[in-house]
């Protein structure tokens, strides 16, 4: 068991936000690093206080590169000052689409190799939020304990708590589909998935949607929307299989370019989405909820946390 007087609960500059919902959860201060950037762009980082003995939880996305380096030198420097412990808790990894690489390409795999950069600084345990593929999770020697925390049971509280009726969960492609199934299966609503192709690394074509969304509310589920092209098709398809209105809903909401004029442009008002993503905040467009209850839970059963 870890004693609550123990802990010290830390989080790179891009997850501060959720670093201090969490740290709520926990009933357990935040506590923020000092900073500083010189004038040749080089980043100073110092603990505030004395972490030696200490078990150290970070919270940090690692959705830009900066970012990722930021958790290795946390990381490291938690090491460095002698941690107790180093518990890690990534709410959006980078890369994580690139878990695999075509044989013969020579292309890199950075989901992988970046998640072993994370591992081969030495922290104890690594959590992930719904993950992309899980792969990721073994991407070590045996050596470092590993979790995947779902929010399943968030997402259901969040299309509860809309009000909406009659409605039908669809995936954009058949991979996402039994987690789809999943969440309907909760829901008591029924739910399909479209046919999806990929020709290019950004570039997909989505093909027909069951006629089981005629005359419904059609809620397209998927785990990221990061240009939206595949959703967009998808909006598209259920419109055309008589859906009466469509919702977007992922947890990792990227929304990168101009995605979001785009979702507006084609008629949506709604896209449901957690905080695992730096700097998304509700808007008359974005519906947000937050994945710091099962993070908390997680590091509460894992830390078996007393005061």
């Amino acid at each position: 068991m870890t004693s609550r007087k123990n802990i010290v609960l830390i989080s790179n500059t891009a997850s501060l936000d959720l670093g201090r919902k969490v740290a709520e959860k926990l009933q357990l201060p935040l506590t923020e690093m000092k900073t500083q950037t010189f004038a040749d762009g080089e980043q100073h980082h110092a603990f505030p206080k004395d972490i030696s003995g200490r078990d150290i939880i970070l919270i940090g996305a690692t959705h830009t590169d900066s970012s990722h380096q930021e958790l290795l030198d946390l990381i490291a420097g938690c090491r460095y000052w002698n941690g107790r412990s180093i518990n890690v808790v990534i709410p959006y990894l980078g890369y994580s689409t690139m878990e695999r690489a075509k044989p013969e390409s020579g292309e890199i795999p950075k989901g992988i190799t970046r998640t072993r950069q994370i591992f081969r600084v030495r922290p104890n345990y690594v959590a992930f939020v719904d993950l992309h593929s899980e792969a990721v999770l073994h991407a070590h020697a045996g050596e470092i304990r590993t979790r995947h925390i779902w929010t399943e049971k968030k997402a259901i509280e969040k299309i509860k708590s809309t009000g909406i009726e009659d409605y039908v969960l669809v995936s954009p492609d058949y991979g996402f589909s039994k987690r789809v199934a999943r969440l309907a299966d909760q829901l008591g609503c029924p739910h399909t998935a479209a046919d999806k192709d990929r020709y290019d690394k950004d570039k997909t074509i989505v093909g027909q949607i069951s006629s089981v969304v005629q005359n419904k509310t059609a809620i397209i589920c998927d785990d990221m929307i990061r240009t939206g092209g595949s959703m967009l098709q998808t909006v598209d398809r259920c419109y055309e299989a008589g859906a009466i209105k469509v919702i977007v809903m992922a947890t990792h909401l990227v929304l990168s370019g101009n995605a979001l004029q785009r979702f507006k442009e084609k008629g949506i008002d709604r896209i449901i989405g957690a905080d695992t993503f730096p700097d998304m905040v509700d808007d008359n467009l974005l519906d947000t909820y937050s994945v710091a209850a099962p993070i908390a839970e997680e590091l509460n059963s894992y830390m078996q946390i007393k005061n």
